[in-house]
């Protein structure tokens, strides 16, 4: 293991830290869990993301103008 240092903005860091402290996890491990997922050759998540994007932009977009016309179409309170 090393030791890096990497220089991110204050706020985007507070926020992280947060985070990980919020869910009991850890920042290191996080950043290189990132790190390996952008240097994996065929990335597993990555294709299955892209299958459900691709199948998305081929569905019929619904236009609606209001939350009271959702709520119409869609028989919601």
């Amino acid at each position: 293991m090393v030791l890096k240092t990497f220089n991110v903005q204050e706020e985007v860091y507070r926020k992280f830290s947060g985070f990980c402290k919020e869910h009991g996890i850890s920042m290191s491990k996080q950043v290189e869990i990132f790190m390996e997922s952008q240097i994996e050759e065929e990335p597993k998540v990555r294709d299955e993301y892209l299958k459900k994007l691709e199948r998305i932009s081929k569905q019929k977009a619904i236009h609606i103008s209001s939350m009271a016309d959702l709520r119409k179409r869609y028989s919601l309170k």
